[in-house]
């Protein structure tokens, strides 16, 4: 089994299809409790200090974990991506790329799923039946963030934390499943805490610590994480097309804004914390 860096959310069951284990670099690199050094490495390599600090992130944590190829989204993800994938192209490192159509064109999507399963050497079949199995992992996703917003037993930060590990299952969906499972069980038992305000959380996840506390601290509650649940690809019953096709991440803005807009109303959200990251 081969361990596969992904630069952001891309179809994973074409890797657990093909043998692989999936590692999501970003959650590599924004977990690590020295992530600062992931920035000095990737400055002692060459990149220079105004590069986007996720982009060095990334370069760093692929050559940490040793990954053995790195599939990088050259359209639908950050445009640095594609320089980044040619440097780790020019250091020998396997690149395989990936690309999000921009106008969501079915066929296109699905001709990107097809040479990715050709490429690691599956077939949709086999990636199809991964999407089963994943979705059984991705339903308590679902459930988790339920809890979230309409009982009240999970707080904001917690929803981000199992919410955005379903990028990859960190590897083990089965034993990441057991996980999430025994948090439901526990958050089950607790109290609701409804907050004084309901906030939702659009944009990408942060990278800052203690956001989620400085806000409940506040008498306020996030109840809807975008992105993150993004991750979890909230739309059971739907092949992989459809499923990335709904994914909202990738595309334009419109897409995301309807999501986010049904949320609001479902949710109750009163106020908005949108992310923009400037590091």
């Amino acid at each position: 089994m081969g361990r596969i860096g992904i630069t952001t959310t891309v179809p994973v069951e074409v890797i657990y299809a093909a043998g692989h284990q999936p590692v999501d670099l970003n959650n590599a690199f924004i977990t690590h409790p020295d992530r600062s050094r992931f920035l000095d490495e990737a400055e002692a390599a060459g990149f220079p200090t105004s590069t986007c600090s996720w982009i060095k992130g990334l370069f760093a944590a692929a050559k940490r974990l040793g990954v053995d190829a790195v599939v990088g989204v050259m359209s639908g993800d950050c445009s640095n991506t594609q320089a980044l994938v040619e440097i780790w192209k020019y250091e020998g490192l396997e690149t395989i790329p990936f690309a999000f159509p921009f106008d969501r064109d079915p066929a296109a999507l699905s001709e990107q799923i097809d040479r990715l399963c050709r490429r690691l050497g599956t077939t949709r079949k086999e990636a199809e039946a991964q999407k089963r199995r994943l979705d059984r992992v991705r339903a308590l996703g679902i459930e988790l963030d339920r809890l979230t917003w309409e009982e009240h037993r999970v707080t904001g930060e917690e929803n981000h934390r199992f919410l955005v590990g379903m990028s990859d299952f960190e590897g083990e969906p089965e034993a990441y499943a057991a996980r999430v499972e025994a948090f439901l069980a526990e958050a089950r038992a607790r109290p609701s805490r409804p907050p004084e305000v309901r906030l939702g959380y659009i944009g990408v996840p942060p990278i800052v610590d203690g956001l989620y506390e400085l806000l409940e601290s506040f008498g306020a509650g996030v109840v809807f994480n975008e992105t993150q649940r993004q991750f979890a690809l909230p739309y059971p019953g739907t092949d992989l097309v459809e499923a990335y096709l709904r994914y909202t991440y990738p595309y334009d803005v419109f897409g995301r804004l309807e999501d986010i807009r049904a949320e609001i109303a479902r949710r109750g959200i009163q106020g908005i914390v949108h992310y923009v990251q400037s590091f």
